[in-house]
C-alpha cells in the first residue's frame, strides 16, 4: 500500500491529493468476489463570489484520505471523514484522472465488466467541471487533448489507448447520451423526445431496468465519441439561480457500451459485453439559498426528490445487518442507477464539496453521503451473450471432467497394483494374474462405474429440476412486477 501524506501548504508543493491506497495503474483482476464502492473526495477552490463576501477555506486535510470538517457549535469535536482519495482545491483534471480510480474502471468495461462514475454534491459543488471541464468548453468542441477538459474526455482517450493495446481483439462501441428532467427520461442524442419522454422498463433476460427506443451511435474514433458529448451537453437542461449560474437542472447518463469479440484456439469467437456510465447528478439545492421560483422551484424539488431515494437506496444498501426493500422503483434515476449501486457492477462515486463555512451544512451531508456509500459491496461479473456464457460453462466443465479423468486413471493404477500386490504375494504383475482374479477386478470396478454414473444421473436430473422451478418463479415475479408497476401507474 502507497500512502501520500500532506504536505504542509507554506512548503510551495503542487502536490494536491491525499491517498490511503494507491489507485494508479491498478489492474482488473478483483481480490475477492465482493468490491467496495470506490469513493473520492474532491474539494473545489473558493469562488470569486465567496471571496469579496469575505469567505475562506475552512476544511483540513490532514493526509491518509482524511478531511476535517470543524465543529458547527462550541464544545463539539471536529469531525473526521475517511475516504480512498481526497482531491484538495489544487487538484487538476490530469490529477482526478490518475488517482480517482477511473482508469481500473475502463480497463474492467474493456474487459466485460459494468462501471459507473457518478458526481454527487450540492448545486455549485464542481460536478459538471469535473466531468466536462469549464461552461461551454464542450459545445465549442475545443480538441479531445486540451488540458481543461474534464474526466469524460481524457476518459474517452485512455479508452481508445486500451483499445489499441488489444490488436488480438475486435471492438464494436455504442454510445448514448439521456437525461432526468422533472422525472422525464430524455434522449439528448434525439431532442424530439422531450415531447414523448422515454420509457424505463425492466428487462427479463439482464435482470435490470433500461430505456425503451434510446437512441444509440456507432463509435469506430475518439471524434465520434466526443461528437456524441458535444451534441448531449448542447441539448442539456441548465439553468441560472443565485448559488449557480450554469446549474444542471437534470440527471445525465452517459453510456459508452464496449463489445469485444475474442477467437478462441478452436476458432470459437466469444463476446464480452463491457460498459461504463458517466452520471451527472443535479446538484441538491437549499431553496432559500438559491431563491428558485416558478419553473426553477419545481426542478429544484423533483432534483431533491430523486436525490433523496437515492440518499434512502444508499442507506439501505450500506446498512449489513437489517437491509429491507429497496425502493429502486420510487424514481427514474435509482431505476437506472439499481444495477450499479448494488448489482454486478463496479462503482467510483465522486463527492464534490465546497471548502467555505457558508457551505458547510451541504458539506457534511454530501461527506456523510459519501461515508455510506463506502460501505455498499457489489459483486462484478463479466457479461457475456448466453451462448458465449454456455461455451466457456462447457470448455470449463470438460476441464473438470478431464481433471477428474486423470485422478480416477492414477486411483485405478493404484488400485490396480495393490489388488496384484495382495493376490500375487508382492511384485506381482497384471499379466501374471489368473482370469478368475481378472474378471473379479473388472466386476468390481464396473459396479463402481455404475454407481457414479446413477448418481451422475441423479445429480444431473436434480439440477434441471432447479432450473425448472428458478424458471417458474421468475415468471411468478414477472408478473408481479408487472402488477405492481400497474398499481403505481
Amino acid at each position: 500500500m502507497i500512502v501520500l501524506n500532506k504536505i504542509p501548504r507554506n512548503s510551495g508543493s503542487t502536490r494536491a491529493a491525499s491517498l490511503d491506497r494507491s489507485t494508479r495503474g491498478s489492474s482488473t483482476t478483483l481480490s475477492s468476489d465482493e468490491d467496495n464502492i470506490n469513493v473520492v473526495v474532491r474539494v473545489r477552490p473558493v469562488n470569486e463570489q465567496e471571496r469579496s463576501h469575505g469567505e475562506r477555506e475552512i476544511l483540513e486535510f490532514p493526509g491518509k484520505g482524511q478531511i476535517v470538517c470543524p465543529a458547527t457549535t462550541v464544545g463539539q469535536k471536529d469531525k473526521v471523514f475517511s475516504y480512498n482519495v481526497v482531491f484538495e482545491p489544487a487538484a487538476s483534471q490530469e490529477d482526478v484522472l490518475e488517482y480517482s480510480g477511473v482508469r481500473r474502471l475502463l480497463e474492467m468495461a474493456v474487459e466485460g465488466f459494468s462501471c459507473t462514475a457518478f458526481c454527487y454534491g450540492q448545486t455549485g459543488s464542481g460536478k459538471t467541471h469535473t466531468l466536462t471541464g469549464p461552461p461551454g468548453l464542450v459545445e465549442r468542441g475545443i480538441s479531445p487533448f486540451d488540458p481543461e477538459h474534464g474526466l469524460v474526455v481524457r476518459s474517452f482517450v485512455y479508452l481508445f489507448q486500451l483499445l489499441r493495446e488489444r490488436p488480438e481483439s475486435h471492438f464494436v462501441l455504442k454510445a448514448s447520451f439521456l437525461e432526468i428532467y422533472n422525472e422525464k427520461v430524455i434522449d439528448l442524442l434525439n431532442p424530439g423526445t422531450a415531447k414523448k419522454p422515454l420509457q424505463v422498463r425492466w428487462s427479463k433476460e439482464s435482470r435490470s431496468f433500461y430505456v425503451e427506443n434510446l437512441f444509440t451511435v456507432d463509435c469506430e474514433e475518439l471524434d465520434d465519441l466526443f461528437a456524441v458529448l458535444e451534441e448531449g451537453t448542447r441539448n442539456r437542461a441548465v439553468g441560472a439561480h443565485s448559488m449557480n449560474a450554469h446549474s444542471s437542472r437534470s440527471h445525465t447518463l452517459l453510456s459508452v457500451r464496449v463489445r469485444r469479440d475474442v477467437r478462441s484456439a478452436r476458432d470459437l469467437t466469444c463476446s464480452t459485453h463491457g460498459k461504463v456510465n458517466f452520471v451527472d447528478l443535479a446538484g441538491s439545492e437549499m431553496t432559500k439559498r438559491t431563491h428558485s421560483t416558478g419553473k426553477t422551484l419545481e426542478e429544484a424539488n423533483n432534483i431533491n426528490r430523486s436525490l433523496m431515494v437515492l440518499g434512502y437506496c444508499i442507506a439501505q444498501l450500506s446498512d449489513g445487518k437489517k437491509r429491507g426493500h429497496i425502493p429502486y422503483r420510487d424514481s427514474k434515476l435509482t431505476k437506472l442507477l439499481a444495477d450499479s449501486l448494488a448489482g454486478n457492477g463496479v462503482t467510483l462515486m465522486i463527492a464534490c464539496i465546497a471548502p467555505t463555512r457558508s457551505n458547510l451544512s451541504e458539506t457534511l451531508n454530501t461527506l456523510r453521503y459519501a461515508a455510506r456509500a463506502k460501505k455498499i459491496k457489489s459483486k462484478p461479473i463479466v457479461k457475456m451473450d448466453a451462448r458465449d456464457a454456455l461455451i466457456l460453462s462447457l470448455k470449463r466443465e470438460v476441464e473438470v471432467l478431464q481433471t477428474e479423468n486423470e485422478h480416477l486413471r492414477s486411483a485405478l493404477h493404484v488400485q490396480m497394483d495393490y489388488n496384484m500386490d495382495t493376490i500375487g504375494g508382492g511384485g506381482g504383475k497384471l499379466s501374471h494374474l489368473a482370469e478368475p482374479e481378472l474378471a473379479q477386478l473388472v466386476q468390481l470396478h464396473e459396479r463402481e462405474s455404475a454407481a457414479l454414473r446413477r448418481e451422475n444421473r441423479a445429480l444431473f436430473a436434480l439440477r434441471d429440476q432447479l432450473l425448472r422451478d428458478q424458471e417458474l418463479l421468475s415468471r411468478e415475479n414477472e408478473r408481479l412486477l408487472k402488477k405492481l408497476e400497474d398499481v403505481n401507474t
